[in-house]
Protein backbone atom coordinates (compact mmCIF):
# COMPACT_ATOMS: atom_id res chain seq x y z
CA UNK A 1 0.00 0.00 0.00
CA UNK A 2 1.39 3.39 -1.01
CA UNK A 3 0.44 6.14 1.39
CA UNK A 4 0.44 9.63 -0.11
CA UNK A 5 0.86 12.78 1.93
CA UNK A 6 -2.00 14.30 -0.07
CA UNK A 7 -4.79 13.00 -2.26
CA UNK A 8 -6.42 15.64 -4.46
CA UNK A 9 -9.87 14.93 -5.86
CA UNK A 10 -10.31 16.99 -9.01
CA UNK A 11 -7.85 18.19 -11.63
CA UNK A 12 -9.06 21.74 -12.17
CA UNK A 13 -7.17 24.94 -11.31
CA UNK A 14 -7.68 24.43 -7.56
CA UNK A 15 -6.53 20.83 -7.70
CA UNK A 16 -3.42 21.38 -9.78
CA UNK A 17 -2.42 24.49 -7.82
CA UNK A 18 -2.65 22.42 -4.64
CA UNK A 19 -0.58 19.71 -6.35
CA UNK A 20 2.06 22.25 -7.37
CA UNK A 21 2.37 23.80 -3.93
CA UNK A 22 2.36 20.45 -2.17
CA UNK A 23 4.93 18.87 -4.48
CA UNK A 24 7.22 21.90 -4.16
CA UNK A 25 6.96 21.50 -0.39
CA UNK A 26 8.21 17.93 -0.69
CA UNK A 27 4.91 16.13 -0.20
CA UNK A 28 3.93 13.04 -2.15
CA UNK A 29 0.81 13.98 -4.12
CA UNK A 30 -1.73 12.15 -6.26
CA UNK A 31 -4.32 14.04 -8.31
CA UNK A 32 -7.41 12.00 -9.17
CA UNK A 33 -9.28 13.41 -12.17
CA UNK A 34 -12.28 11.74 -13.80
CA UNK A 35 -12.00 13.09 -17.37
CA UNK A 36 -9.17 15.44 -18.31
CA UNK A 37 -7.23 18.24 -16.64
CA UNK A 38 -8.96 21.58 -16.26
CA UNK A 39 -12.53 20.79 -15.28
CA UNK A 40 -14.94 23.52 -16.42
CA UNK A 41 -11.98 25.74 -17.26
CA UNK A 42 -10.95 23.39 -20.07
CA UNK A 43 -14.27 24.13 -21.85
CA UNK A 44 -13.66 27.88 -21.95
CA UNK A 45 -12.75 29.08 -25.43
CA UNK A 46 -10.64 31.99 -24.19
CA UNK A 47 -9.64 33.31 -20.77
CA UNK A 48 -8.72 36.99 -20.73
CA UNK A 49 -8.89 37.70 -16.99
CA UNK A 50 -6.22 35.34 -15.65
CA UNK A 51 -3.07 37.32 -14.82
CA UNK A 52 0.04 36.73 -16.89
CA UNK A 53 -1.59 36.12 -20.28
CA UNK A 54 -2.17 39.57 -21.85
CA UNK A 55 -3.19 38.00 -25.17
CA UNK A 56 -5.55 35.57 -23.45
CA UNK A 57 -5.36 31.78 -23.36
CA UNK A 58 -7.81 28.98 -23.97
CA UNK A 59 -8.85 26.93 -20.96
CA UNK A 60 -7.52 23.60 -22.22
CA UNK A 61 -4.02 25.02 -22.81
CA UNK A 62 -3.96 26.69 -19.39
CA UNK A 63 -5.05 23.42 -17.77
CA UNK A 64 -2.26 21.50 -19.50
CA UNK A 65 0.29 24.08 -18.37
CA UNK A 66 -0.93 23.75 -14.78
CA UNK A 67 -0.75 19.96 -14.93
CA UNK A 68 2.74 19.97 -16.47
CA UNK A 69 4.02 22.43 -13.88
CA UNK A 70 2.72 20.35 -10.98
CA UNK A 71 4.06 17.11 -12.45
CA UNK A 72 7.40 18.80 -13.08
CA UNK A 73 7.81 19.05 -9.31
CA UNK A 74 6.81 15.43 -8.74
CA UNK A 75 3.04 15.39 -8.44
CA UNK A 76 1.30 12.36 -9.95
CA UNK A 77 -1.92 12.46 -12.00
CA UNK A 78 -4.27 9.53 -12.49
CA UNK A 79 -7.33 9.63 -14.75
CA UNK A 80 -9.81 7.74 -12.62
CA UNK A 81 -13.33 8.22 -11.33
CA UNK A 82 -13.56 8.48 -7.56
CA UNK A 83 -16.38 6.16 -6.49
CA UNK A 84 -16.24 6.59 -2.70
CA UNK A 85 -14.32 8.50 -0.05
CA UNK A 86 -13.76 7.73 3.62
CA UNK A 87 -12.51 11.02 5.03
CA UNK A 88 -12.58 10.00 8.69
CA UNK A 89 -10.47 6.88 8.19
CA UNK A 90 -6.80 6.88 9.12
CA UNK A 91 -5.38 7.03 6.54
CA UNK A 92 -8.07 8.66 4.42
CA UNK A 93 -9.28 6.43 1.60
CA UNK A 94 -10.36 6.99 -2.00
CA UNK A 95 -11.94 4.10 -3.88
CA UNK A 96 -11.64 4.72 -7.61
CA UNK A 97 -12.21 3.00 -10.94
CA UNK A 98 -8.45 2.30 -10.95
CA UNK A 99 -8.11 0.95 -7.41
CA UNK A 100 -7.98 2.21 -3.83
CA UNK A 101 -5.62 4.98 -2.74
CA UNK A 102 -4.65 6.29 0.67
CA UNK A 103 -3.66 9.74 1.90
CA UNK A 104 -2.76 11.52 5.12
CA UNK A 105 -4.68 14.56 3.84
CA UNK A 106 -7.33 15.17 1.19
CA UNK A 107 -8.01 18.29 -0.85
CA UNK A 108 -11.51 18.02 -2.27
CA UNK A 109 -11.56 20.11 -5.44
CA UNK A 110 -14.16 18.32 -7.55
CA UNK A 111 -15.67 21.58 -8.85
CA UNK A 112 -19.21 22.58 -9.72
CA UNK A 113 -21.16 22.38 -12.92
CA UNK A 114 -23.68 24.87 -14.26
CA UNK A 115 -27.19 23.51 -14.37
CA UNK A 116 -28.19 22.89 -17.96
CA UNK A 117 -31.43 23.25 -19.83
CA UNK A 118 -30.99 19.67 -21.10
CA UNK A 119 -31.82 20.63 -24.68
CA UNK A 120 -30.56 18.80 -27.77
CA UNK A 121 -27.17 20.15 -28.97
CA UNK A 122 -26.69 22.19 -25.79
CA UNK A 123 -23.38 20.56 -24.92
CA UNK A 124 -22.20 20.47 -28.54
CA UNK A 125 -22.74 24.24 -28.90
CA UNK A 126 -20.67 25.18 -25.84
CA UNK A 127 -18.06 27.60 -27.17
CA UNK A 128 -20.14 28.11 -30.31
CA UNK A 129 -22.82 30.37 -28.91
CA UNK A 130 -23.75 28.60 -25.69
CA UNK A 131 -22.06 29.74 -22.49
CA UNK A 132 -22.62 29.53 -18.74
CA UNK A 133 -20.32 32.38 -17.70
CA UNK A 134 -20.58 36.01 -18.85
CA UNK A 135 -17.40 37.07 -17.07
CA UNK A 136 -15.56 34.28 -18.94
CA UNK A 137 -17.03 34.70 -22.43
CA UNK A 138 -18.96 37.98 -22.55
CA UNK A 139 -16.19 39.89 -24.28
CA UNK A 140 -16.61 37.73 -27.39
CA UNK A 141 -20.06 39.25 -27.96
CA UNK A 142 -19.11 42.90 -28.22
CA UNK A 143 -21.70 44.70 -30.34
CA UNK A 144 -23.81 41.55 -30.72
CA UNK A 145 -27.20 40.35 -29.50
CA UNK A 146 -27.21 37.89 -26.63
CA UNK A 147 -29.81 36.23 -24.44
CA UNK A 148 -29.62 35.33 -20.75
CA UNK A 149 -31.83 32.55 -19.38
CA UNK A 150 -32.73 32.76 -15.70
CA UNK A 151 -34.27 35.04 -13.12
CA UNK A 152 -32.15 34.86 -9.98
CA UNK A 153 -29.19 36.86 -8.70
CA UNK A 154 -26.71 35.06 -10.93
CA UNK A 155 -28.78 35.73 -14.06
CA UNK A 156 -29.16 39.41 -13.14
CA UNK A 157 -25.41 39.65 -12.56
CA UNK A 158 -24.80 38.06 -15.98
CA UNK A 159 -27.08 40.65 -17.59
CA UNK A 160 -25.28 43.54 -15.87
CA UNK A 161 -21.95 42.16 -17.05
CA UNK A 162 -23.19 41.91 -20.64
CA UNK A 163 -25.04 45.23 -20.94
CA UNK A 164 -21.93 47.41 -21.52
CA UNK A 165 -20.58 44.89 -24.04
CA UNK A 166 -23.50 43.68 -26.15
CA UNK A 167 -25.63 45.69 -28.56
CA UNK A 168 -28.72 44.07 -27.04
CA UNK A 169 -29.40 41.72 -24.14
CA UNK A 170 -32.59 39.66 -23.92
CA UNK A 171 -33.47 38.31 -20.48
CA UNK A 172 -35.68 35.22 -20.65
CA UNK A 173 -37.49 34.16 -17.48
CA UNK A 174 -40.20 31.57 -16.96
CA UNK A 175 -42.09 33.80 -14.49
CA UNK A 176 -43.39 37.38 -14.69
CA UNK A 177 -41.06 38.77 -12.00
CA UNK A 178 -37.40 38.25 -11.18
CA UNK A 179 -36.27 36.29 -8.17
CA UNK A 180 -33.12 38.42 -8.10
CA UNK A 181 -32.57 40.73 -5.14
CA UNK A 182 -33.90 44.27 -5.25
CA UNK A 183 -30.38 45.61 -5.57
CA UNK A 184 -30.38 44.48 -9.21
CA UNK A 185 -33.79 45.78 -10.20
CA UNK A 186 -33.03 49.50 -10.56
CA UNK A 187 -29.94 48.89 -12.67
CA UNK A 188 -31.91 46.59 -14.97
CA UNK A 189 -34.80 49.04 -15.29
CA UNK A 190 -32.42 51.79 -16.37
CA UNK A 191 -30.77 49.71 -19.11
CA UNK A 192 -31.67 50.93 -22.59
CA UNK A 193 -30.40 47.85 -24.43
CA UNK A 194 -32.24 45.25 -22.31
CA UNK A 195 -35.40 43.46 -23.44
CA UNK A 196 -37.38 41.35 -20.95
CA UNK A 197 -39.18 38.23 -22.12
CA UNK A 198 -41.44 37.15 -19.26
CA UNK A 199 -43.26 33.85 -18.88
CA UNK A 200 -40.98 32.19 -21.42
CA UNK A 201 -38.92 29.03 -21.57
CA UNK A 202 -36.38 27.91 -24.16
CA UNK A 203 -37.55 24.80 -26.01
CA UNK A 204 -34.97 24.60 -28.79
CA UNK A 205 -31.54 25.91 -29.75
CA UNK A 206 -31.37 27.08 -33.37
CA UNK A 207 -28.04 26.73 -35.15
CA UNK A 208 -26.05 26.05 -38.27
CA UNK A 209 -22.32 25.83 -37.50
CA UNK A 210 -23.00 27.85 -34.31
CA UNK A 211 -25.98 29.21 -32.41
CA UNK A 212 -28.26 31.47 -34.45
CA UNK A 213 -31.29 31.82 -32.19
CA UNK A 214 -33.78 30.29 -29.76
CA UNK A 215 -37.28 28.89 -29.90
CA UNK A 216 -39.36 30.07 -26.94
CA UNK A 217 -42.66 28.91 -25.48
CA UNK A 218 -44.97 31.17 -23.49
CA UNK A 219 -45.73 29.41 -20.21
CA UNK A 220 -49.23 30.93 -20.01
CA UNK A 221 -50.51 30.56 -23.57
CA UNK A 222 -48.29 27.82 -25.00
CA UNK A 223 -47.55 30.07 -27.98
CA UNK A 224 -44.12 29.55 -29.57
CA UNK A 225 -41.87 32.06 -31.26
CA UNK A 226 -38.30 32.25 -32.55
CA UNK A 227 -35.81 34.96 -31.68
CA UNK A 228 -32.41 35.74 -33.16
CA UNK A 229 -29.31 35.93 -30.97
CA UNK A 230 -25.58 35.45 -31.41
CA UNK A 231 -25.17 33.80 -28.03
CA UNK A 232 -27.07 32.56 -25.02
CA UNK A 233 -25.86 32.61 -21.41
CA UNK A 234 -27.62 29.96 -19.34
CA UNK A 235 -27.82 30.98 -15.69
CA UNK A 236 -30.27 28.68 -13.94
CA UNK A 237 -28.00 27.77 -11.05
CA UNK A 238 -24.92 25.65 -10.40
CA UNK A 239 -24.58 22.14 -9.10
CA UNK A 240 -21.55 21.53 -6.85
CA UNK A 241 -19.96 18.10 -7.18
CA UNK A 242 -20.34 17.27 -3.48
CA UNK A 243 -22.28 14.00 -3.62
CA UNK A 244 -19.16 12.06 -2.62
CA UNK A 245 -18.82 13.95 0.66
CA UNK A 246 -22.50 14.21 1.58
CA UNK A 247 -22.94 12.75 5.06
CA UNK A 248 -19.26 13.28 5.91
CA UNK A 249 -18.88 17.06 5.48
CA UNK A 250 -21.37 19.79 6.27
CA UNK A 251 -23.05 21.27 3.20
CA UNK A 252 -24.99 24.51 2.90
CA UNK A 253 -28.52 24.67 1.49
CA UNK A 254 -27.16 24.85 -2.06
CA UNK A 255 -24.86 21.86 -1.59
CA UNK A 256 -21.57 23.77 -1.25
CA UNK A 257 -19.02 23.06 1.48
CA UNK A 258 -18.95 25.96 3.98
CA UNK A 259 -15.17 25.95 4.48
CA UNK A 260 -13.57 29.19 5.60
CA UNK A 261 -10.71 31.09 4.01
CA UNK A 262 -8.20 28.45 5.12
CA UNK A 263 -10.33 25.93 3.15
CA UNK A 264 -10.36 23.66 6.21
CA UNK A 265 -13.40 21.53 6.98
CA UNK A 266 -14.65 20.02 10.24
CA UNK A 267 -12.52 16.92 9.57
CA UNK A 268 -8.85 17.55 10.35
CA UNK A 269 -6.69 17.07 7.28
CA UNK A 270 -9.57 17.56 4.81
CA UNK A 271 -9.81 20.74 2.73
CA UNK A 272 -12.37 22.11 0.26
CA UNK A 273 -10.93 24.14 -2.62
CA UNK A 274 -12.32 25.77 -5.73
CA UNK A 275 -15.93 25.73 -6.85
CA UNK A 276 -17.11 23.22 -4.22
CA UNK A 277 -16.46 25.81 -1.51
CA UNK A 278 -19.14 28.32 -0.56
CA UNK A 279 -17.87 31.79 -1.58
CA UNK A 280 -19.05 34.91 -3.41
CA UNK A 281 -16.93 34.55 -6.57
CA UNK A 282 -16.02 31.42 -8.51
CA UNK A 283 -13.30 32.11 -11.07
CA UNK A 284 -10.01 30.49 -12.07
CA UNK A 285 -8.08 32.99 -9.97
CA UNK A 286 -10.10 32.25 -6.80
CA UNK A 287 -9.75 28.50 -7.36
CA UNK A 288 -5.98 28.89 -7.64
CA UNK A 289 -5.92 30.84 -4.38
CA UNK A 290 -7.90 28.09 -2.64
CA UNK A 291 -5.43 25.45 -3.82
CA UNK A 292 -2.49 27.33 -2.34
CA UNK A 293 -4.30 27.98 0.96
CA UNK A 294 -5.30 24.32 1.27
CA UNK A 295 -1.68 23.22 1.06
CA UNK A 296 -0.56 25.74 3.68
CA UNK A 297 -3.24 24.43 6.04
CA UNK A 298 -2.29 20.84 5.24
CA UNK A 299 1.38 21.52 5.96
CA UNK A 300 0.43 22.91 9.36
CA UNK A 301 -1.71 19.83 10.00
CA UNK A 302 1.01 17.41 8.92
CA UNK A 303 3.62 19.16 11.06
CA UNK A 304 1.36 18.94 14.09
CA UNK A 305 0.69 22.67 14.38
CA UNK A 306 -2.72 23.17 15.95
CA UNK A 307 -4.42 25.99 14.12
CA UNK A 308 -8.11 26.72 13.68
CA UNK A 309 -9.00 25.61 10.15
CA UNK A 310 -12.50 24.37 10.75
CA UNK A 311 -15.59 25.52 8.94
CA UNK A 312 -17.50 28.41 10.54
CA UNK A 313 -20.34 27.44 12.82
Amino acid sequence: MKLYDMLIVGGGPAGFTAALYAARAGLSVLVLERLSPGGQMALTERIDNYPGFPEGIDGWTLAEKMRAQAEGFGAETLLAEVLALDLRAEPKTAETSEGTFFGKTVVYAAGAEPRRLDLPMEQALVGRGVSYCASCDGAFYKGKTVAVVGGGDSAAAEVLHLLPVAKKVILIHRRDTLRAGKIYHQALLQAENLEMMWNSTVTELLYDDRLTGLRLRNTLTGEEREIFCDGVFISVGRKPATALVRGQLALDKSGYIPAGETTGTEIPGVYAAGDVRGKPLRQVVTAVADGALAVQAALDYLSGIKKSDSAPG
